[in-house]
């Protein structure tokens, strides 16, 4: 038996999105994503990549399924186009586009690979950002009728679903930092924006209430958790804001109804004007599950000329991945254990957590890729500890099954357990995916 062996029915597999994988932009009927605007700006993806055509998976899907089944996954984490489905954003559905999820459900199911399914990883139809996007308030009920749609078809066979991926990302990255569309830097608007998405997402439980769905319905947030960079009172100030910021703010959305005291006091401070949170218990339904996706921590130093946060990021000794992000799986314990004392929510999953590494293809043909390995067994471990210190882990979905179009940083970052050629499309298994492989079959490691 392993020395360190997961509770059974754990589940085992890997997390994609429709963005990054599917390609098959303008193939039946779907129409243009937020995403597909933004690629067509020069300089807005590091050499100007784009994800028209990524790893086509719209028409190499059963090929993908078939590695994950060869690979031992007993779980899949994939996202949904809302352009694909309704190509204008509300009304008349696609049935093409529909079919596709539907296929690939079933293709799933006969692998015997569960489907968790993501209504919204961040590709917002273009005529929906049009009219507004997520600052407008009408996008809860655009979210919902789109939920819907997926239900109806997808809800006699998904048992897992989540609202939304790291709306965090999609206020604060898209609103704020402008690194993602719409490309916005204004954070007033990003906190609109973290509070209308919120609503959506409570919005889209209530429906699945509602509509007396069986199965399960959360959330996956993303964390950044900070740490001051020196025992000075003013670092532990700087990395408090920037906890608030990336740890707490959708936390409390979540489970409290509300966002960081703190937080809204420091932005009142500094003039930001903020929304009238009236509706805020909207956000806080009861979910089954909470996704978390963790990479790596943070660190920082008091600066009283950085706006609005009085914090800039420091480097340390920690070892780091080629994305330059510090690897401590002693962070991701401590983030598992924190969560599960402050907010108690009902279980949770891994449904994100990898590393970026300039993979290169051997004279054999091998993909030896070590340092991937080393750093998903230290994680492994580190959620293994959590759980047999009484948090309620479920699942471990690593990021990601193949290497994909990878947002700002296009097809430079390299997170798949399966090597992509960006030019022929051949996949082939690194050997992470084996190492993986044994590990799901023994369900745990040494």
């Amino acid at each position: 038996m392993a020395k360190y062996t997961f509770p059974d029915g754990f589940k085992w597999g890997t997390a994609t999105a429709s963005y990054q994988i599917e390609g098959g932009v303008s193939q039946d009927g779907r129409s243009e994503s937020i995403w597909d605007r933004f690629c067509q700006m020069p300089g807005n993806i590091l050499h100007n990549d784009t994800g028209e055509v990524a790893n086509d998976h719209y028409n190499r899907y059963k090929e993908d399924v078939a590695l994950m089944k060869e690979l031992g996954h007993n779980a899949y984490r994939f996202s949904v186009s809302w352009s694909r489905v309704l190509p204008e954003g509300t009304g008349k559905v696609n049935e093409k586009g529909l079919q596709f999820y539907s296929d690939l459900v079933d293709e799933l199911l006969a692998a015997g690979i569960e489907p968790f399914l993501t209504l919204y990883h961040w590709d917002l139809p273009q005529v929906l950002q049009d009219k507004g996007g997520w600052q407008n308030p009408d996008s809860i009920a655009w979210f919902e009728e789109y939920a819907k749609v997926l239900f109806d078809k997808l809800g006699d066979r998904v048992t897992y679903w989540t609202t939304l991926n790291e709306p965090w990302c999609v206020a604060f990255l898209g609103n704020y930092i402008g690194e993602h569309p719409p490309g916005m830097r204004d954070l007033g608007t990003a906190i609109l924006v973290s509070y209308n998405i919120m609503r959506a997402h409570g919005a889209a439980v209530r429906l699945f209430r509602n509509m007396k769905m069986s199965g399960e319905i959360g959330i996956t947030l993303n964390f950044t958790p900070s740490f001051p960079y020196t025992d000075s009172e003013e670092d532990k100030l700087a990395s408090s804001y920037m906890d608030a910021f990336c740890v707490r703010w959708f936390l409390d959305a979540v489970f409290k109804g509300e966002f960081p005291s703190d937080l809204l006091k420091l932005f009142k401070e500094r003039g930001i004007t903020l929304p009238d949170f009236t509706k805020g218990a909207e956000m806080a339904e009861q979910i089954d599950f909470l996704g978390i996706n963790y990479y790596n921590p943070s660190f920082h130093q008091y600066n009283p000329h950085s706006w609005p946060f009085y914090a800039s990021g420091m480097k340390t000794d920690l070892p780091y991945t080629d994305r330059e992000w510090p690897i401590s799986p002693e962070t991701l314990e401590g983030l598992l254990l924190r969560i599960n004392a402050e907010y108690s929510p009902p279980k949770m999953y891994i449904t994100e957590n990898g590393c970026s590494y300039n993979d290169i293809v051997n004279e054999d043909g091998a993909i030896l890729d070590y340092s991937r390995i080393n750093y998903l067994s230290r994680h492994f471990k580190a959620v293994h500890s959590a759980i047999s210190k009484g948090v309620d882990i479920r699942g471990y979905m690593v990021w990601s099954l193949l290497d994909n179009f990878e947002w700002a940083f296009g097809r430079y970052s390299r997170f798949g357990l399966i090597y992509h050629d960006f030019e022929t499309l051949k996949r082939t298994p690194k050997q992470s995916a084996y190492w993986m492989r044994d590990v799901i079959k023994a369900n745990g490691l040494d």
